[in-house]
């Protein structure tokens, strides 16, 4: 096996949580400009979009945190906000039933997103 294929295969570099949590968003706000605008989706389009990318930029406040006690704060908040955003999505899903397969993959990488975040929470509560 070649060098090159031996990086492909194994990613030289470590898991990066905010790029992930980054491309999230931006996949949050790609979905959310193809939801079709009606009465019923008109105020859930707005949450969603705020608690999908919020998702990014707490963990974002989290990396820089100045004490253990906000970096726990901040992952407290990831989780939440990613808890919500999959509500947002099952509404959402409700909602534009055309969208619902799109909505779900969301749905799981949210999902995803809040089983890490709560792993990390809760390694974090003795420390």
């Amino acid at each position: 096996m070649s060098n090159v294929e031996k990086n492909e295969a194994t990613p030289s570099k470590s898991y990066d949580l905010e790029d992930r949590t980054g491309r999230f968003g931006e996949a949050v706000v790609g979905f959310a400009k193809r939801i079709p605008v009606s009465l019923v989706t008109e105020p859930l389009i707005p949450q969603f979009v705020r608690s999908g990318t919020s998702v990014g930029a707490n963990y974002c406040e989290a990396d820089n945190a100045g004490s253990k006690k906000e970096f726990r704060y901040r992952i407290s908040i990831c989780k939440r906000e990613s808890r919500e955003t999959k509500h947002w999505l099952r509404m959402i899903a409700a909602a534009a039933p055309d969208l619902k397969e799109e909505a779900r993959r969301l749905w799981r990488e949210a999902q995803e997103l809040n089983l890490i975040f709560s792993a990390i929470y809760r390694s974090k509560k003795n420390a």
